[in-house]
């Protein structure tokens, strides 16, 4: 039987929407503490539906979280640990992936099609070449998803993209991709859809449209954060890539043409939200809004911050895997509720499943829990702990580990050295105090649960790089 709530009498089974966005931050959103970028259109999706405080990717960069979205298993379950084309090595070599998502995975969109939806998806994908787009996974429309994890030809048209006819020059890809869910949502029936709206902002290239970046241009000025220190330089990258390079970190969110791209993204939004209302979905559709992974902090301009939290997409610490996640479900989600239980990115599977009435399918794994109890207002599902594994040098920094989270606790495993991190994330966020050394007893504990999982999972390890010393020029 299909899910009750969200709906009216008389309506047809629930419509699904999931924006994921490219690299947006924890603290992008004046709903999640920025008090730089100005999202209007989400803080109202927001305040109508539940926030999630501590929502996490299952990795810190794009590919693997992808994965898990589509298949509800954790990256190292479905052997996709990296962005796909990543290849950087250091005092390790990092473990081998698959290169492309297996078309033997049931997709939620193959299971949602199965099912009776309309599967459409518009943006990036990331997740293969020619034989793993999205139309062989089970999604009946494909604008915009190839192999390419950035625009390879910039925010604005040409764009380069074989599944993107290109608009008129000068067209804002953004803009672009919203105008074509949106024709989507119209041209529909009486089938319920699943909207797969992947946005390739806020990925680099950083480019905003002009007026919108001189608006936050005179903002800086206003705030006086054209006088403050909004860049630190700090130590060399670990991998071999960038050896000769230095880590710059932002301390102060101040980029205009980032922001310009984060209030372009909510003006978006706010244009689908009133597609949706003029089609008379609004009140059949649930809008998930969430991140690949946390904000790009550290490299490549090093465009956002995510202060508190310690640094940004590519790394273990909390501001590379703790994303914004609002659920907006008219007639079950409690307007301007908030949620303080961990959820990652494996749930969103079983959660769509359940929302459309579907039963688990018995041949696919899934790592994740349906997130309805805790959208009804419930407690927390029954799980022990979320895990990660990043056995990769990252471009932004981050060198390769694992770890997991039990309760309040989180334990951090780096590869390179053996060090273990251990945290209190309810009194320290921002990961400051490491009390593995206090602890030991819990370090241990923790610990024992990351290795009993990787051992479980077969997760895929970094070896040691024979030819370091030479290639560093030690």
């Amino acid at each position: 039987m299909a899910s009750e709530g969200g709906r009216r009498a008389g309506q047809g089974r629930l419509n699904i929407v999931l924006i994921l966005i490219d690299d947006m931050g924890w603290r992008d959103l004046g709903c999640t503490g920025s008090d730089f970028y100005e999202t209007p259109n989400i803080d109202r999706l927001a305040a109508s539906g539940m926030a999630f405080t501590r929502a996490y990717a299952t990795c810190p960069v794009c590919s693997p979280s992808r994965a898990s979205i589509l298949t509800g298993k954790y990256p190292a379950s479905v052997g996709i640990t990296e962005w796909i084309g990543g290849d950087n090595k250091g005092r390790l070599i990092g473990a081998p992936y698959e290169r492309k998502l297996s078309t033997s995975e049931v997709t939620v969109a193959r299971a949602l099609k199965a099912g009776g939806y309309r599967t459409w998806h518009v943006g990036k994908w990331h997740l293969g070449g020619p034989g793993s787009h999205p139309e062989d996974h089970g999604f009946e429309v494909n604008i915009g998803g190839y192999e390419a994890g950035w625009p390879e030809g910039g925010y604005f048209a040409p764009y380069k993209n074989p599944k993107l006819p290109d608009g008129p020059p000068g067209e804002y890809l953004t803009d672009r991709l919203t105008d074509e869910a949106i024709r989507l949502i119209r041209g529909n029936k009486d089938q319920p859809f699943f909207l797969n709206l992947w946005h390739y902002a806020v990925h680099t290239p950083i480019q905003g449209k002009p007026d919108l970046v001189a608006k936050y241009e005179a903002k800086v000025k206003r705030l006086g954060l054209d006088r403050t220190e909004v860049l630190r330089k700090g130590e060399p990258f670990p991998f071999l890539g960038k050896k000769d390079r230095s880590i710059v970190r932002r301390l102060v969110q101040s980029d205009p043409a980032y922001a310009a791209m984060v209030e372009n993204l909510d003006e978006n939004v706010g244009r689908l939200m009133k597609a949706l209302e003029e089609a008379g979905q609004a009140d059949n559709t649930v809008v998930v809004f969430t991140s690949d992974n946390g904000g790009l902090s550290t490299a490549e301009g090093s465009p956002t911050t995510n202060s508190p939290l310690r640094e940004g997409k590519g790394w273990m610490e909390e501001g590379g895997t703790r994303v914004p996640l609002v659920v907006n479900w008219p007639g079950l989600v409690r307007a301007g509720s908030r949620c303080a239980a961990p959820v990652t990115g494996t749930d969103f599977y079983p959660t769509f499943l359940e929302a459309a009435g579907l039963p688990a399918i018995p041949a696919q794994h899934c790592d994740g829990l349906s997130l309805l109890p805790l959208l009804k207002g419930g407690g927390p599902p029954g799980r022990e702990a979320i895990f990660w594994h990043y056995p990769h040098y990252s471009n932004q920094g981050g060198t390769p580990g694992s770890s997991v989270i039990s309760g309040g606790a989180k334990l951090i495993e780096f590869f390179e050295t053996g060090k273990l991190e251990l945290y209190d994330l309810a009194e320290d966020p921002a990961e400051g105090r490491n009390l593995a050394g206090r602890d030991p007893e819990r370090a241990e504990k923790l610990h024992g649960m990351l290795r009993e999982w990787r051992a479980k999972v077969g997760a895929g390890m970094p070896q040691t790089n024979p030819d370091y010393g030479k290639e560093a020029g030690l």
